[in-house]
């Protein structure tokens, strides 16, 4: 695989997560988790924030 040929999947997998996020954050579970957080939601970013939700549903569903 050349460099630009990374470039453009690294672009293209930059525009996925960004989607994927945006989708995220629309919905009502995210939302409610956030409001269960005891930390400002602005200390995190929001990229942080919703890999800490993906995290923790995924431990979640683990058991």
């Amino acid at each position: 695989m050349n460099n630009s040929t990374m470039r453009g999947n690294q672009q293209q997998e930059a525009a996925v997560w960004e989607t994927l996020q945006q989708a995220i954050t629309d919905c009502s579970g995210f939302q409610q988790w956030q409001a269960q957080q005891e930390t400002e939601p602005d200390v995190k970013s929001l990229d942080q924030q919703v890999r800490s939700y993906l995290r923790e549903t995924l431990e979640t569903l683990a058991y």
